[in-house]
């Protein structure tokens, strides 16, 4: 079982700018997914783990880097709560790590495609390197 990491929930409370406490758990966010199958976790599990302290489960998932961040969980928020940030600032968190890359430079090469736009690479390569 993950321990309660309360610093770190507050850390992404600033990051985010999303209060978590105001999830109500009807599971919408979860509903609108389209990455839903592809994940371990699910947008409304983010919010209640980030709410409950559970985080380094959270920051252990490939899950957060599973997200399309389509903003579809936002639309669908009847309270506001936007899980999108959340992962987000979870995936900053993982990625501010030292040597806690998702990504490495020599990785991309065997990742390019042609059809790939060149501004998306560098935006990769820009978010998850140091």
């Amino acid at each position: 079982m993950a321990y309660k990491n309360y610093e770190v929930a507050d850390e992404l409370e600033m990051l985010s700018g999303v209060n978590a406490r105001k999830c109500m758990r009807c599971g919408k966010c979860s509903g609108t997914c389209p990455a839903y199958d592809e994940m371990e976790y699910h947008p409304h599990q983010f919010v209640n783990m980030v709410e409950t302290g559970r985080i380094e489960k959270l920051l252990d998932s490939e899950s957060i880097f599973r997200c399309l961040s389509c903003f579809a969980c936002v639309e669908r928020c009847p309270r506001g709560v936007e899980p999108a940030n959340i992962i987000e600032a979870v995936r900053l968190i993982k990625i501010r790590k030292q040597n806690a890359n998702h990504l490495h430079a020599e990785q991309i090469p065997k990742m390019l495609d042609e059809d790939l736009p060149q501004q998306a690479i560098v935006s990769a390569f820009r978010k998850y390197k140091k």
